[in-house]
């Protein structure tokens, strides 16, 4: 049975926070509310945790995972970026974009993209979801929660509950998400090239 926390959007509580951070250091894999929609998300350096991510998902290692990063400064020690890059970076954090990035030697070879060695990185605009990241006091890995066979993602916490309680060890409740995807935008070739076309406007980032 995974636990459940009920967490208030804008204040939330610090010893929920405190709990969850602690089952994510023991292994466990969290469903969080984002800026776009709900996620999973686990220890970017727990292997097994890293496995029951993607079996929940049902994608294999070719699918890109995210990093959730709190600022652009912690961003830099996952990815290799240059001024170019930068720039944009800077206009799209925090927000609903995710980046597709060259990975850096700290990202583990078995979450990043296994022939391009690329990996998706985000700076959140949630409140939740950056106090935990601060509580946790490192980048989280993690994944859109969508159900295997479904398109949509899950927006009601009781539902990922119930759906999921065998398989992931807690639900952070926020209330809903605004059910729209990020907008990915890959920056490891030589021209920022727009991949989806989500919640954050491509305009914003000079695209």
């Amino acid at each position: 049975m995974s636990q459940f926390f009920e967490v208030h959007p804008q204040n939330p509580q610090p010893r929920l926070l405190k709990q969850t951070a602690q089952i994510l250091h023991d292994g466990g894999v969290v469903a969080v509310p984002t800026d776009s929609s709900y996620a999973l998300v686990c220890h970017l350096d727990d292997k097994a945790a890293v496995e029951q991510l993607r079996r929940i998902r049902q994608v294999d290692d070719k699918h890109h995972l995210t990093l959730l990063c709190r600022d652009l400064s912690e961003l830099a020690s996952y990815a290799r970026v240059d001024n170019r890059q930068y720039r944009i970076l800077k206009l799209g954090t925090p927000g609903p974009y995710t980046f597709i990035l060259e990975a850096t030697k700290e990202v583990p070879r078995r979450v990043s993209h296994p022939s391009r060695r690329t990996i998706g990185l985000r700076v959140p605009e949630h409140k939740v979801l950056q106090e935990l990241l601060a509580v946790f006091g490192q980048p989280l890995i993690g994944t859109t929660l969508i159900p295997p066979g479904e398109t949509e993602p899950l927006n009601d916490a009781q539902e990922i509950r119930e759906r999921l309680q065998k398989q992931v060890q807690a639900v952070l409740d926020a209330g809903a998400c605004p059910m729209e995807p990020t907008t990915v935008v890959d920056l490891s070739g030589d021209e920022p090239l727009l991949i989806r076309h989500g919640r954050g406007d491509p305009a914003k980032l000079g695209l």
